[in-house]
């Protein structure tokens, strides 16, 4: 393994341990006013579903689950609505099966709405990593060390 690369990745652990210590995020609580570079966990009853990174955790949250957030916004639940509607297939072409097809899709929509208010609901955690390689190299790890199943490293 390359010496540089070794060192970031032997470096994750303790911020991983402080994900994972923190205590998950009530919608009650105020968000920092500053902006938070980091990545951050989505959990449910107990099992970790999605990892994710971002140069702004409090847009971000926003964009995966405000009701407003649209197909192109809310990644996450909008597979959980794949899931759901069983339109589990992606497609990149316009027409059916696409996101703007599906986000007007009268059986869909109502399950993507309902997604994103499953998503705001859950356990949130995050932890600061302003390095974009190691906060790149972090959302790996977490999501290879929790099992998430809603992470997707295929290409497009």
């Amino acid at each position: 393994m390359h010496p540089h690369f070794a060192a970031v990745a032997e470096a994750l652990h303790p911020t991983f341990e402080r994900l994972m210590a923190q205590e998950p995020r009530r919608s009650d609580q105020p968000w920092p006013r500053e902006k938070v570079r980091g990545v951050y966990l989505f959990s449910e009853r107990g099992r970790h579903l999605y990892v994710g990174r971002t140069n702004d955790v409090k847009a971000r949250y926003g964009r995966h689950c405000l009701p407003g957030a649209h197909h192109g916004m809310a990644a996450f639940a909008f597979r959980l609505a794949r899931e759901v509607t069983g339109q589990l297939k992606a497609t990149y072409r316009a027409g059916e099966g696409s996101r703007a097809a599906l986000a007007v899709d009268p059986v869909f929509k109502p399950a993507f709405a309902a997604a994103k208010a499953r998503v705001r609901g859950m356990d949130f955690r995050y932890v600061e990593e302003v390095d974009p390689v190691r906060q790149a190299v972090l959302e790996i790890y977490c999501a290879v060390a929790l099992e998430t199943p809603y992470n997707d490293f295929d290409n497009h």
